[in-house]
């Protein structure tokens, strides 16, 4: 009979004995080049699907351009519970990996699948019941409300297929498996790009669908890319095990994960309660003003995948580092990604307030929705580089398992500054008011963030 401390010999040993892995052993700035470069592609490819169902629906009119401007915040609301709980499941598994305890790791993939699914059926069914009054609350009248509920029926109902790829993506990546990653982030994408204008104007003989076909060409790209993940990560990885039909161990797994996701959650539901509150101020400026919004804001995103890639691979970088206990790399990829996110979003600053007109001509003819796109644009555009570094910060809180501080982090950039001065600014100074508190946010949630993780680098060992 095996002792507890004999166990831990044999773990020891084992650990010792294979060989460590690349996101531990290879310099800092290759392996987090390494890591991001194969996702960005992938990462331009999932943001395209806001922008293509965007575009497309913007060919339909003002009214449809504006119903996706209301479901903005109601759809980040389910995508960060998602991203929350994919986040603690990513972090928790590269901390085993980085420890070389395999069996561990599967259990936490199988349980993080088995409670999102749980999750985000809840979250849905209460959605669905709750269309009519939520969106009333937002702003949108009747005559909006039609092309919000065509969209969000069908949208609420493959919520799920949105979910687990958001998981699986930074399970594969974590993995050290970016290739993969990138591969299904691209495919998803590229399908429901084919499928939107076939479903939305009925082309090949399918039924003109509108707006509707919008999400249903979205559900049904994000149902194929989800059955492609359960395939790699079961057949390429074997990280789904049976343990999950286990009550204990269900709940002993599910505790260890809630104990990051609800941090993580409450993180990410401060976008979509700010895009909620920013949502509001901008429909008492009528439908172009959201329209324009809504539209920018998915110009935003796309402008955000190359940093994203390289948020995407930070949390499994540090968590990986942190159970090796190599700080130094910690320390230094740190210094490399704020320095980064500070020379791109210059880049993209001077390069937006440049093109917004051209920009603004993509998605509108319109020239009241034009000129607060333009307006929108040349203002905040400015504050990117300083919102990377706030995020960036967070991804290294939460590696180096302290959620509650990046939670902490992103409370102070909402709660404290970004709703407060967007509320005055619109008052003193109307939408372009709003828009420089929103600038004034990112900047100084920059620089809080960059003195919180200095801070907590120089108190860890």
């Amino acid at each position: 009979m095996q002792t507890r401390s004999d166990v831990g010999t044999e773990q020891v040993s084992d650990s010792r004995a294979r060989p460590a892995s690349a996101l531990v052993r290879q310099s800092v700035g290759r392996t987090l080049f390494e890591m991001a470069f194969p996702l960005l592609a992938g990462t331009f490819a999932m943001n395209a699907y806001a922008l293509t169902d965007t575009w497309f629906v913007s060919r339909l009119g003002t009214l449809p351009l504006a119903a996706m401007g209301f479901t903005f915040p109601v759809i980040m609301l389910l995508t960060c519970v998602a991203m929350g709980i994919g986040t603690a499941v990513t972090t928790l598994v590269a901390h085993a990996i980085g420890r070389h305890e395999h069996e561990h790791a599967a259990r936490l993939v199988t349980h993080g699948i088995a409670l999102i699914v749980g999750v985000t059926v809840v979250l849905s069914a209460a959605g669905y019941l709750l269309m009519t009054p939520v969106f009333t609350r937002l702003g949108a009248d009747i005559q909006v409300r039609v092309f919000i509920t065509a969209y969000m029926h069908t949208w609420y109902v493959g919520a799920v297929f949105m979910a687990l790829p958001m998981l699986g993506n930074g399970i594969l990546i974590s993995m050290g498996d970016s290739r993969s990653a990138s591969g299904l982030m691209i495919f998803g994408p590229l399908l429901n790009a084919i499928l939107n204008p076939i479903m939305i104007f009925g082309w090949l003989g399918c039924p003109a669908l509108g707006i509707m076909g919008s999400a249903l060409a979205t559900v049904v790209a994000q149902a194929m890319t989800t059955l492609w993940l359960l395939r790699l990560l079961h057949n390429k990885h074997r990280l789904l095990t049976r343990h999950f039909s286990r009550g204990n161990d269900f709940a002993a797994t599910a505790r260890q994960i809630t104990g990051f996701a609800i941090p993580s959650i409450l993180t990410m539901l401060l976008m979509p309660v700010s895009a909620t509150v920013i949502t509001r101020l901008v429909s008492s400026f009528g439908h172009e003003a959201v329209a324009a919004c809504g539209a920018a804001q998915r110009i935003e995103m796309f402008a955000f995948v190359i940093p994203m890639a390289l948020g995407i691979s930070l949390t499994p970088f540090m968590s990986q580092n942190f159970g090796a206990g190599r700080m130094d790399r910690v320390r230094i990829g740190h210094k490399l990604a704020i320095r980064f996110a500070l020379v791109y979003g210059g880049v993209v600053a001077v390069v937006f307030f440049a093109l917004s007109p051209q920009l603004a001509s993509v998605f509108t003819d319109d020239p009241k929705v034009s000129a607060t796109l333009v307006s929108y644009v040349r203002i905040i555009a400015f504050g990117y580089g300083m919102m990377e570094v706030h995020r960036y910060c967070g991804f290294v809180l939460t590696g180096l398992h302290r959620p509650a501080s990046t939670t902490m982090l992103n409370v102070i950039r909402v709660l404290v500054f970004l709703i407060p001065l967007s509320y005055f600014g619109t008052h003193l100074c109307g939408l372009k008011g709003l828009f420089v508190g929103r600038l004034t946010a990112d900047v100084v949630s920059g620089c809080i963030g960059l003195i919180w993780v200095s801070r907590t680098l120089r108190l860890v060992p």
